[in-house]
């Protein structure tokens, strides 16, 4: 997913940031409320990680806001206010989870993916797809029954399209899904992921439709 982190601790918004990447997000990190506005303008975000306290104002008018304008995208409180009166404020206010300081990381990653499920539309974490097996919680991948290793961006990129299998998706979006706003990206970046997942997991996994992009295939089809 490409996840916007709004916290203003450069400590853990470092951990925090490196572990999105270690999972195989793209992270873009902000520490004040008006860069996280200018971030969800300029940019489609699948999941906002927001601290309740930040310098210039309450993370939770933030959340009022977005919803208010009709901004649907998931978010995750991170905040050390741990009564159960902000938790229910947060809840109220469009918070789709709610976290309390300090966190396992690995639980983060949990409930990231929890998130993610459930905005796919899919809650279950294991889904069938002709000959291959995909495990969304274990982030794990077998084809005949055989498991396939995939890196952290392979999976980035071949979990977008198992959460939306019967969405076409442009070139922009999949880098959209893979790289922040600092990162360099090559012009053959996506065909070069897309290559090796058709390589480890079949030439059939991943459809091109020409001029417009790529969308998840039926593997094993015409086995």
């Amino acid at each position: 997913m490409r996840v916007l982190l709004v916290e203003d601790d450069p400590i853990l918004g470092m951990a925090v940031r490196d572990q999105l990447v270690a999972d195989g997000h793209s992270a873009d990190w902000v520490t004040r409320l008006d860069e996280a506005v200018a971030a969800l303008h300029a940019a489609v975000f699948e999941l906002v990680l927001l601290d309740l306290m930040l310098p210039d104002g309450r993370g939770s008018d933030f959340l009022k806001q977005m919803r208010a304008a009709g901004d649907v995208t998931p978010v995750m409180v991170l905040t050390a206010r741990d009564q159960i009166s902000d938790r229910i404020a947060a809840l109220d206010a469009g918070a789709d989870d709610y976290l309390v300081k300090p966190f396992d990381l690995f639980e983060l990653s949990a409930r990231i993916r929890a998130v993610g499920r459930r905005y796919a539309g899919n809650p279950n974490p294991l889904v069938t797809l002709g000959d291959i097996e995909v495990d969304l919680a274990a982030r794990s991948v077998r084809r005949a029954g055989r498991p396939v290793a995939l890196t952290a961006r392979e999976w980035s990129l071949f979990e977008a399209f198992v959460q939306r299998p019967h969405q076409l998706m442009s070139k922009p979006q999949l880098e959209e899904r893979l790289y922040s706003f600092d990162a360099e990206v090559e012009s053959n970046t996506i065909e070069v992921y897309i290559a090796r997942l058709r390589k480890k997991l079949g030439a059939d996994v991943i459809e091109t439709v020409r001029g417009m992009g790529y969308r998840l295939g039926t593997p094993g089809a015409a086995a």
